[in-house]
């Protein structure tokens, strides 16, 4: 058996990896801080994450649930979609005031023609504070 002296080349042909039509995008919601002592302001951003920029998700009206009994709604006014001409909106932001320590679930709803089309939540720690508004 001969041994082997030349070079070897290995050639890898990569295809571009391109989505296919109608892919989802994932919605992600991220809270800063994440833990904090009270009373505290939590700046919460939700990302809509790869996908097609499909009409579904095309000006979403959102509804932030903020786990301590208050609600925060943002409506859409925004034209007509038309593919590839749209504005397409993939952040969105809002901040709480927590004035109680506790273990919040926040929760972004992403509805479009009154249809939940994307849900997300992210866990916030708030910790006693020197001045826990409890009342």
């Amino acid at each position: 058996m001969r041994a082997f002296t030349g070079t070897l080349v290995l050639l890898a042909l990569a295809a571009p990896i391109v989505a296919e039509s109608g892919d989802r995008p994932r919605l992600d919601l991220r809270a800063t801080p994440r833990m904090a002592f009270s009373p505290t302001v939590v700046s919460v951003t939700a990302e809509l994450a790869g996908g097609d920029e499909i009409e579904e998700f095309y000006c979403p009206d959102l509804e932030w649930d903020w786990d301590d009994g208050a609600r925060s709604e943002r409506g859409s006014d925004c034209p007509p979609f038309q593919a590839g001409q749209s504005e397409f909106e993939r952040f969105f932001s809002a901040d709480h005031v927590y004035r109680q320590a506790g273990s919040y679930n926040v929760k972004i709803t992403m509805k479009r023609a009154g249809r939940t089309v994307a849900v997300a939540s992210s866990r916030v720690e708030v910790r006693p504070g020197l001045r826990d508004f409890s009342e």
